[in-house]
């Protein structure tokens, strides 16, 4: 909940920043909020501190996913837009990584018996006088992991911040007003590429006052040089009307609240299988005395065929106006169908192969979606809806696991069967999101939004 907590906040915060202060900012921050606060979760001494930090690492995570796929969408050609769903790559691979890293830690230095035995070991803050404890120095494993990923992330917000020159997104320096900059950048894409830039300012100047996009009806919010003439009190209002043109008619109002359903229902079914799938393995796999360090192995198997399924997703990406919603619609009705079937059934290879299916098309589905969404949003807006329509699945990711914990039992440990509600409750509302993409206007698929 503490981590959902931040995913909430940074999705909705960074989301409306990238706006108004840039892209090239909350691109690098969010990164080095992510990496301190990671790095500062394996030095947690007390519960308390480690749901604060972990609310704070989940701010910066929140924040970077709608972030990076609003830069993407605003750097590469209409030509290579799979890329924004090949963007995706990066999440499953990071699980793997993860796995890699918890797989050589936390077997190895962890107290015996562990959580996953009938009688796990105490916490020695828990336990009586004299009582068989697990004391810290036996239980590093999991610090160990978190000082890792936590360097790790530090040592990319370096490579962003210091090595990569980022160039700030044209499309938000035109929309506020600064348009030599905006120029500069264009004229250092094209001599990256080897390619004449063919924009002067004098084109820029020809556009000054208009305040319609050329290839939409709809209106912009105080575009470009009238930004720059506007009082305090208007440009505060320019930027809450920012969410009215969210819903500026009836197709617009249409495609935000299926957006918003959409990764309502997704978030929900993947951050109670992210929560749950997990120790249910450890769970199902102790019933069949397999180790811990078997389930950690086999999270191998269920997390890097992710890759395949995000590769999956962008080739169906790239299929013109059907692709997307044929991905959509068929990788969520067989991420819901795959934890249910988890539910009834209980076997060394069904619980590594549906555990996979489960993954598997998450990832094709997150990959088409994020990459989905800034495409079919306008650039003023673009970032603010990518942030809002992350908010409110981090908003349900936050209530999903306490409804869940609602079926389980309070008077004891938790054990394989009571977690079948769980699951039901996962895969019923995953499989609405087949009906939300499959209704879908095809005429915002593919389409380019300046």
């Amino acid at each position: 909940v503490a981590f959902s907590s931040g995913l909430t906040a940074g999705a909705f915060v960074w989301g409306v920043l990238v706006d108004i202060i840039g892209r090239r900012w909350a691109f690098n921050f969010t990164c080095l909020f992510a990496g301190a606060f990671g790095l500062a979760l394996g030095g947690c001494n007390s519960y308390t501190a480690f749901l604060v930090v972990t609310a704070f690492n989940g701010f910066g995570v929140g924040g970077n996913i709608p972030i990076d796929t609003t830069i993407c969408l605003e750097f590469i050609p209409q030509s290579k837009r799979f890329l924004l769903a090949l963007l995706s790559i990066f999440q499953p691979l990071g699980v793997t990584i993860t796995v890699a890293i918890a797989y050589g830690f936390i077997p190895r230095y962890s107290c015996e018996p562990n959580f996953t035995a009938d009688n796990p070991l105490p916490s020695c803050n828990q336990a009586d006088p004299g009582e068989p404890c697990c004391t810290r120095d036996s239980n590093m494993g999991w610090r160990y992991t978190l000082f890792t990923l936590g360097a790790i992330s530090l040592g990319i917000f370096g490579l962003r911040f210091f090595m990569f020159n980022f160039q700030e997104s044209p499309k938000y320096l035109v929309y506020r007003g600064q348009d030599d900059k905006a120029i500069a950048v264009l004229e250092h894409i094209a001599k990256v590429n080897k390619r004449p830039c063919g924009v002067t300012k004098a084109d820029f100047e020809a556009l000054t006052g208009e305040e319609d996009s050329q290839t939409s009806a709809t209106e912009l919010i105080g575009a470009g040089a009238a930004q720059k003439q506007a009082s305090l009190k208007d440009q505060v209002m320019i930027e809450l009307a920012r969410y009215r043109l969210l819903f500026n008619g009836w197709q617009m109002a249409y495609l935000t609240i299926l957006v918003w359903l959409t990764y309502i229902m997704d978030f929900w079914g993947f951050t109670l299988a992210g929560t749950f799938l997990p120790r249910i393995v450890a769970l199902k796999n102790s019933q069949l005395n397999l180790s811990l360090e078997y389930t950690y192995r086999t999270y191998f198997a269920i997390y890097t065929p992710g890759l395949v399924g995000v590769v999956l997703g962008s080739m169906m990406y790239a299929i013109p106006t059907f692709g997307r919603k044929i991905a959509m619609t068929v990788s969520s009705g067989l991420m819901g169908v795959s934890i249910f079937i988890f539910s009834v059934v209980n076997g060394q290879a069904s619980n590594i192969g549906l555990n996979f299916m489960e993954y598997f098309f998450q990832s094709m589905f997150n990959a088409v979606l994020y990459g989905w969404t800034p495409e079919v949003f306008p650039a003023p807006i673009r970032g603010t809806a990518c942030g809002v329509a992350s908010f409110w699945g981090r908003l349900f990711g936050i209530i999903a696991p306490l409804t869940a914990q609602q079926l389980l039992p309070s008077t004891r440990d938790a054990e394989v069967s009571d977690y079948q509600k769980v699951l039901y409750l996962a895969g019923g509302i995953t499989l609405g999101c087949v009906l939300t993409t499959a209704i879908l206007p095809n005429h915002v698929l593919g389409k380019q939004s300046m």
